[in-house]
């Protein structure tokens, strides 16, 4: 189960979720991913069922990130305890995500046995998801700079 080695405050605020992912949307290791489309709480064990899900499928052949951490401590006051006397004591670890985040990425498997992984991923956790692949840049750059040589030829001559 992930959860911080060491954090500043036992108990944090609720919070709110609103927007969409402004850091964390983008793919930064893998060639395709599982983004979140709504927002919510993703505990440390559906992180983790999430992972065991996406190893077996992509084997030894692939790599897999996690690109959430679960740092938010949710607490929970004890069964038939009577209202007051405080906040209840920390229980579980979430990770909060807003629509956009990546929260998985795999690299090295083909594009169909990815896309059945992160099907079976996005099963485990608590909100709707969509696959998503990398662009080859390696064939769109090539490309880009023989635009920008042209342009830049062609406006060295005029």
């Amino acid at each position: 189960m992930l959860m911080p080695k060491k954090v500043k405050r036992r108990k944090v605020q609720r919070g709110r979720m609103k927007g969409k992912a402004t850091r964390g949307n983008k793919l930064a290791y893998g060639d395709f991913g599982i983004i979140t489309t709504e927002p919510s709480w993703i505990t440390s064990n559906q992180i983790e069922s999430a992972r065991i899900a996406l190893t077996r499928v992509v084997k030894g052949t692939g790599k897999v990130w996690i690109d959430i951490f679960p740092d938010k401590p949710i607490t929970k006051k004890p069964a038939e305890t009577r209202m007051g006397s405080g906040k209840g004591n920390p229980e579980y670890w979430v990770a909060v995500v807003k629509p956009g985040r990546v929260l998985f990425e795999v690299k090295g498997v083909a594009m169909a046995v990815a896309k059945e992984a992160c099907r079976l991923a996005g099963h485990k956790l608590p909100c709707k998801t969509k696959f998503i692949a990398r662009e080859t840049e390696i064939e769109t750059a090539p490309a880009e700079t023989q635009e920008n040589e042209t342009k830049v030829e062609g406006g060295a001559e005029e």
